[in-house]
């Protein structure tokens, strides 16, 4: 199941404790060349990023697990690793409310692999939330913009354009 997206370098601690997930979302992450360490629980989560030597680059963590919850697990580890991105995830409702408050990003299960992915780079490349959110307000504006436009689909010419609309 091999994404097209180009090769990274980038080290992610997953933290999932479903284990039928956690092989899934390490095959998705694999297959678009990140190096993956997988926990399956917050407790060996610790005890791999305490081990880990190299730089871990993100952490993807569930926000529900058993003892400890996810934000709890990325407030501890970002004291010894202040440079780790954090990406939750959740499929319950309102898990996003949870991130609000520390900026982290969010992803809602289930999730399609390349969206996945493609989040993650964005995480990765340093684009905070408030250009993410200008960037997915540029995406809407042609949508606005085609609303006050005819257009003829056959040739890409403008046909009329309204006033006001």
């Amino acid at each position: 199941m091999a994404l097209p997206f180009e090769g990274t370098t980038e080290t992610i601690l997953l933290v999932e404790d479903h284990s039928a997930l956690l092989k899934l979302v390490k095959q998705i992450l694999e297959d678009a060349n990140f190096t993956v360490i997988p926990a399956s629980s917050v407790k060996e989560a610790v005890q791999l990023e305490a081990d880990y030597p190299g730089t871990i680059d993100l952490l993807l963590s569930d926000v529900r697990m058993k003892n400890v919850s996810g934000p709890n697990l990325a407030k501890r580890l970002k004291e010894r690793r202040p440079q780790m991105r954090v990406m939750l995830m959740s499929g319950y409702p309102g898990g996003a409310l949870l991130v609000l408050n520390y900026g982290w990003y969010y992803i809602e299960k289930p999730f399609i692999p390349s969206v996945l992915v493609s989040k993650i780079k964005d995480v990765l490349r340093g684009e905070t939330r408030e250009q993410a959110a200008d960037r997915f307000d540029t995406l809407k504006e042609p949508r606005r913009s085609f609303r006050r436009l005819s257009l003829d689909l056959h040739r890409p010419t403008l046909l009329r354009a309204r006033r006001g609309a």
